[in-house]
């Protein structure tokens, strides 16, 4: 990853006011790009948008639909945009039962209106959808899923997100085609398949580290759905720097990069729900207890893990935090905020720490 790369870069963000949106503006913007913003106002509060105050450190922050098809248009055109880094998305689980019809409708649509907007702006040079880890038929089997696995999803948002892979591919044939790349359009898009993402400021309904910090806060007992559930999980730095090299060779031109792409942690750092909580726990020396959620559960994947060698061979990408190191930068993270400490500061100095790690300047 290459930081110059990025100075005055015109680049659009959609999804900038939730959290890997957030972190995402935050590091492009200080890098030098020019980050415009185009989402839904933030749902939690507190939420790190506000925290931050992104909406002043980047270029512009425009308040809309994705799957409003005119007002993309429209945005696009003002902004002429070069990079745009597809975020916006409904990305719960349990929401997704709840209301399949609006998760659908975002996760799919929204991709589509996305897309045709980006047809039909010329100052676009590479596109990234940001879908899922959830978007293979899981087979709950225990070998990491690769890229040239079946897509498939059992609800409907991972369902949702297989099929905006789908569309995706359909606009890179119909409309991106690789031999007609720098004959009749100058447009490489890809997408990128990450996860559990975690990290400090995600306060987040029916996410597994907020409900325990939030747990934590008030002293109360850490409630699981799905104890034994074994996820990727990484730090949300991870898999945005997976994004952004993938942008950078897309706009490069570099056709190889044009298809999907598993950003992933080390096989040893897919750990259970109830490993996390147990971590976090004796990390923080807290006298919390928790307990298992004994009503039915709605149907969620029990193991999951994705296979990053792709990655590694073609964008030299390969994850660097090991999963304790995340687990206690979070811990940090969210003790520097009920300490009432700058988070501007706290974030931006593992931001800088990130990047001396991974060698990025």
């Amino acid at each position: 990853m290459n930081k110059s790369f990025w100075n005055g870069k015109s680049v659009v963000v959609t999804g900038h006011t939730g959290f890997k949106g957030s972190w995402l503006s935050l590091w492009l913007s200080s890098m030098g790009a020019k980050v415009h913003g185009y989402a839904l106002p933030p749902e939690a509060q507190p939420n790190l948008f506000t925290l931050l105050n992104i909406q002043d450190k980047i270029e512009s922050s425009t308040l809309g639909d994705v799957r409003d098809a005119d007002g993309l248009k429209k945005f696009f055109n003002e902004k002429k945009p070069e990079i745009v880094l597809h975020l916006a998305a409904q990305a719960l689980v349990r929401k997704g039962y709840e209301d399949p019809i609006n998760t659908y409708s975002i996760n799919v649509m929204g991709t589509v209106c996305l897309l045709d907007a980006v047809r039909t702006t010329p100052s676009i040079k590479a596109v990234v959808n940001v879908t899922t880890d959830k978007c293979y038929e899981n087979k709950e089997w225990v070998w990491a899923y690769k890229e040239t696995d079946r897509l498939g999803g059992y609800d409907p948002y991972s369902n949702s997100k297989a099929c905006s892979e789908l569309v995706t591919s359909a606009f890179r044939d119909s409309y991106f085609n690789l031999e007609d790349y720098s004959i009749k359009h100058n447009i490489l898009l890809a997408s990128a398949r990450a996860g559990n993402v975690i990290g400090g400021g995600d306060w987040a309904t029916d996410r597994l580290i907020p409900d325990i910090m939030q747990s934590f806060n008030l002293k109360k007992t850490v409630v699981l759905r799905n104890p034994s559930a074994i996820r990727p999980w990484q730090h949300v730095l991870e898999p945005l720097r997976g994004y952004l090299v993938l942008a950078e060779k897309l706009y490069q031109g570099e056709k190889w990069a044009a298809k999907g792409w598993n950003f992933a942690p080390k096989s040893e750092d897919a750990k259970s729900v109830e490993w996390i909580v147990k971590y976090l726990i004796k990390s923080r020396d807290e006298k919390q207890e928790y307990t298992i959620d004994s009503a039915n559960q709605p149907h969620e994947a029990n193991l999951l893990k994705l296979d990053y060698s792709q990655a590694k061979k073609y964008l030299n990408w390969e994850p660097s935090l090991a999963l304790d190191q995340t687990l206690d930068h979070i811990s940090s993270w969210y003790h520097s905020f009920q300490s009432s400490k700058d988070m501007n500061q706290e974030t931006m100095d593992f931001i800088n720490l990130y990047e001396q790690l991974n060698g990025i300047h």
